[in-house]
């Protein structure tokens, strides 16, 4: 019990449930490992007792915990007209220059877009994005669609956060009584209410004010400090935030595509930011397209091979240069000779060629490789008095966190990509022998950070071009679930993971074995020590080019599965989040932004989390063949039943792409590659009964009639075009459409449960018979257009028998463990 008890203050759960009415106890080992990662030494029974005593002594005497959040008013829509250049900084909490509290932008327009936006910014194991069923929990009832905001007062709702779980513990664990001090109570006034009589607040805002009440203050993250009669002092960091993220501007549907999959006649052998650029210029102006979904675009760990995903990053706050298109920045104009210009472009050339015409893989290393030459040249070229003031001022922003990720890359090109295994002096991004290296190699430093602004200058043009083209969203960018543990953030953040652990999945009826997806987690106590500081920067380096963000596996923010390294994922435990604070600095950056949030939560997700996510205006994603009356009948869920508050789909990177599925291509592709754990037949007669109770539904509402493009109802094009017109029936106010889906593409860019077996992240776009598709060709593609016309003809309708995008969304019928389709 004191254990279980220690557990429970840390927020770390002593048991969990893997399906309805069943728990499952963490061993005492994994639990004591987890603690120990957030210090707390709980080896021994005399341990645990010391620490126990130390904990509930802590919680009970201090005036403050760390991180204190309240709710406040109610943001704009996205898409609201505002003055996207009015500024005015004043320095905030954590020292980092703040935009005023405006209206907010519209999405992707959270600052203005010069050539330079400038603010402080294969083979793989089973992947976070993966996202399989959560652990079993009975499926939550998905609420309807929450009133809007009602103007309550600006301290309307708060929580504390102290960064050891503070609301209620996970499924399965214990509840023990709270000592006083506890953050129990979500309440700020309750929290201040605890504080001794007679206690003085001064807070000082990061609008620069200075206040003694807690009422009516401005949006932000400011700095929170109480006195007590007896002269005990406290400071916290005070996270006020709109209750609700800006909202979805009118009903919208978009493109769905993996940048590097998508080759144009000018890449270098995988897709690039050029590429992108005139996706999203053309999707927008030809197609009506209101948004482009994309991968990361995280950096990559360097190394040959390169690890393909796009999952397991060296560093999400800075995106990966290999997607530059090289042509595009202005220097290249000047590089070097000119037959080592030619001799390169003659190598890209090639290099193209050899994935669209002689049935080569995209290989990352190549291309880098050349890029790396290229880039090089680019370097030696002076910049121009206005290009090298832009240079200048992003280095000046970016500050330390990019001087720690460019040093960590040139460090990376003399001892490797694991950070783990330098020189041990190397190995503290704040030693004087790092320092010492830093000067030696500031060469190389410089020209890692130059990538960085090129990268950041081009995205930013994408969205741009998007926005340029009518889009009201733009670009969807993607959070990943967390970085490699040998990367740039690793290194450079070391305070903020916990040493020795990975996130994971515990086991269930999908992987009974779980799994390890070989990420560090970040410490919940330290980023409430920090005011959730680098959680901070790191959304706002996203959202500046961004007019949504996706985050994959949105239920992170509430808990993460730790595992011990080197145990297997069986033996790992659930660690809480403040939800709350996280929530709240999400809301914050978003609004400043003027950007949607998308979460992926699909699978069994544990109760309230979908009603927490709903209530502060975060989309989810809805999945065509999960959504089926699970609590029912199990049959297809009609359209008028779907939430309205998602993004739906008809597939997602990780799925079979929708020709693959209707025809039943992927069971045979799984069986060939021996993943199968049923007989073929099995798989084969459950596939096909599963496609046909959905054709059966689509029969009956009338979707399969008056197929566009001349095709018969039976056609595998015709039902995919059907099943779009399902999905606009649905209220879903965003609709995805799975690019590839648009040229009969059959192969799935990863297949989960594969290492080497299947060339997952490395396949381009290509058509019903495998072979590759330019953007080129895809603009000219009688099948696509075909489609888009479905799409955008049932968006005249906006919901024949859906309801529309305003009705109330449907309880959530989300797939329980195991049921889930492959």
């Amino acid at each position: 019990m004191p254990l279980s008890r220690l557990a429970a203050l840390h927020g770390v759960a002593t048991s969990f449930s893997p399906s309805p009415g069943r728990t499952v106890a963490a061993s005492d080992a994994a639990v004591v490992a987890v603690l120990a990662a957030l210090g707390v030494p709980a080896a021994t029974p005399d341990a645990v007792r010391t620490a126990l005593t130390a904990r509930e002594t802590e919680l009970r005497e201090r005036l403050l915990p760390p991180t204190l959040v309240s709710w406040s008013g109610a943001p704009t829509a996205a898409g609201s007209d505002h003055d996207a250049g009015a500024r005015e900084s004043a320095p905030g909490a954590d020292g980092d220059e703040r935009a005023p509290d405006e209206n907010p932008p519209a999405p992707g327009e959270g600052r203005p877009a010069p050539d330079v936006i400038r603010h402080g910014l294969g083979e793989n194991p089973p992947a976070p994005h993966e996202d399989r069923p959560e652990a079993g929990e009975s499926p939550p009832a998905r609420g309807g669609d929450a009133p809007a905001p009602d103007g309550s007062p600006s301290v309307a709702r708060a929580s504390v956060a102290d960064g050891s779980a503070g609301a209620a513990p996970a499924q399965g664990d214990p509840d023990p009584a709270a000592p006083p001090g506890f953050p129990g109570d979500s309440s700020l006034a309750s929290a201040l209410a605890a504080l001794p009589a007679g206690t003085r607040l001064r807070i000082r805002t990061e609008q620069g004010e200075t206040r003694a009440s807690a009422e009516q203050l401005p949006l932000g993250v400011h700095e929170l400090e109480a006195t007590a009669p007896d002269g005990r002092t406290a400071r916290a960091h005070l996270v006020v935030a709109p209750t609700r993220l800006p909202a979805a501007p009118g009903r919208t549907y978009g493109l769905l595509v993996q940048v590097y999959s998508l080759l144009s006649r000018r890449s270098w052998g995988m897709g690039d930011l050029g590429d992108l650029a005139e996706l999203t210029a053309w999707a927008g102006r030809a197609l009506g397209a209101g948004f482009v979904q994309v991968n990361p675009m995280h950096a990559a760990v360097p190394g040959a091979p390169t690890d393909p995903s796009p999952y397991r990053p060296s560093s999400r706050r800075y995106p990966d240069p290999v997607y530059l298109r090289v042509e595009d920045v202005p220097e290249f104009a000047y590089a070097g000779e000119g037959d080592r210009v030619r001799t390169l472009l003659e190598r890209a050339e090639r290099q193209r060629e050899s994935v669209l015409n002689k049935g080569a893989l995209i290989d990352r290393d190549a291309v880098w490789e050349l890029k790396r030459e290229a880039l090089e040249l680019v370097r030696d070229v002076p910049l121009g008095p206005g290009r090298r003031a832009a240079y200048c001022d992003f280095l000046a922003e970016e500050g330390e966190a990019l001087e720690d990720h460019a040093t960590w890359c040139a460090l990376a090109e003399v001892y490797g990509s694991d950070w783990q295994k330098w020189p041990a002096a190397l190995r503290d991004p704040r030693s004087a022998e790092t320092a010492r290296a830093r000067g030696e190699l500031m060469d190389r430093v410089d020209f890692h950070s130059r990538l960085a602004w090129l990268t950041d200058a081009q995205l930013a043009t994408a969205q741009r071009s998007a926005r340029d083209a009518g889009m009201g969203v733009g670009l969807v960018h993607d959070l990943a679930v967390g970085v490699h543990p040998g990367g740039a953030d690793a290194w450079a953040q070391q305070e903020y993971f916990a040493a020795g652990m990975s996130v994971g999945a515990p086991p269930d009826a999908f992987s009974v074995q779980g799994q390890d997806w070989g990420l560090p987690p970040w410490r919940p106590d330290r980023l409430a020590e920090s005011g959730y500081a680098p959680y901070r920067r790191l959304l706002r380096a996203l959202f500046r080019y961004a007019g949504a963000l996706r985050i994959d596996h949105v239920m992170g923010l509430f808990r993460l599965w730790w595992i011990p390294q080197g145990r297997p994922a069986t033996e790992g435990t659930y660690v809480r989040y403040d939800a709350e604070a996280m929530l709240a600095i999400l809301a914050l950056e978003a609004y400043r932004a003027g950007a949607l949030v998308i979460g992926e939560d699909l699978g069994t997700v544990e109760p309230g989390v979908r009603e927490k996510l709903h209530e502060h205006g975060v989309l989810g994603t809805s999945v065509l063949w999960f959504e089926r009356d699970w609590d029912g009948t199990g049959l297809p869920l009609p359209p008028e039943s779907w939430r309205a508050d998602c993004l739906a789909t008809a597939t997602t990177h990780d799925l079979p792409p929708t020709a693959s599925r209707l025809t039943g291509d992927h069971v045979e592709l799984r069986d060939r590659l021996g993943l199968l754990t049923r007989p073929v037949e099995e798989e084969r007669a459950e596939a096909a009964t599963d496609v046909g109770e959905w054709l059966a539904l689509l029969a009956r509402l009338g979707l399969l009639q008056g197929t566009a493009g001349g095709q018969s109802e039976d056609s595998e094009e015709a039902q995919i075009q059907a099943l779009h017109r399902f999905l606009l029936r649905t209220p879903a106010r965003m609709i995805g459409v799975w690019l590839p889906d648009a040229v009969g593409d059959r192969r799935p860019q990863n297949l989960p449960g594969t290492w080497d077996q299947y060339p997952n992240w490395r396949l381009p776009v290509a058509d019903a018979e495998g072979r590759p598709v330019t953007l080129e060709e895809l603009a000219a593609s009688p099948r696509l257009h075909a489609l888009i016309d479905v799409v955008r003809a049932g968006r005249v309708g906006e919901m024949r028998g859906g309801g529309g995008p305003d009705s109330g969304g449907a309880s959530p019928r989300t797939a329980p463990p195991g049921a889930r389709p492959d």
